[in-house]
């Protein structure tokens, strides 16, 4: 691999890696702030998932390391390197947070995915890690999108951009059903 090409997948899997650190952070939020009917189901769901991100935070941390490069895991690096904004949903019905938690679980997918065909041809080893790890991340989301979504198939947060919106649709759908 070239030095160059190693860079730029170094420079990749840092923000992978500082992604994957907010989805943790984000699931134990989640996990401490979700209430309502659903309470229990979505709480013990959440920290499985919790587990199985931090496993995936050391694998890149790890191949960042492998590929010459120095992780950086630390809060600061995190919240100034990123170019998303904070989790914006507190205390919340289960189904809102799930809501969100959809929006979250794409963006991350999506980006991952950038990552995977990133890596076709320079580096097959980070792109085998990659593709395990978007198999983990989209069962996950599945999880969350049964929740959301009504035996025909609809996803009640299928438009939506943000996640407060996302939260609301869920809510108000989730209201309409019995």
């Amino acid at each position: 691999m070239s030095k160059k090409d190693g860079a730029a997948i170094i420079k990749m899997l840092q923000m992978r890696l500082h992604a994957l650190n907010d989805l943790a952070l984000t699931l134990k939020h989640i996990h401490w702030n979700v209430v309502g009917p659903h309470f229990i189901a979505v709480h013990e769901m959440i920290d499985p998932q919790v587990d199985q991100v931090r496993e995936m935070i050391d694998d890149l941390a790890e191949r960042i390391s492998t590929l010459g490069g120095e992780p950086k895991g630390t809060p600061g690096a995190l919240v100034s390197e990123r170019s998303w904004n904070d989790y914006s949903i507190g205390r919340a019905e289960s189904i809102e947070h799930l809501g969100a938690l959809d929006l979250v679980y794409t963006s991350i997918i999506e980006e991952h995915r950038a990552g995977m065909k990133a890596t076709d041809e320079p580096d097959p080893v980070t792109q085998d890690m990659l593709i395990e790890q978007l198999r983990g991340l989209e069962l996950f989301q599945w999880f969350v999108r049964a929740h959301l979504e009504s035996s025909g198939g609809h996803l009640s947060t299928a438009d939506a951009r943000t996640e407060r919106k996302a939260a609301e649709q869920a809510a108000e759908e989730a209201r309409g059903r019995p």
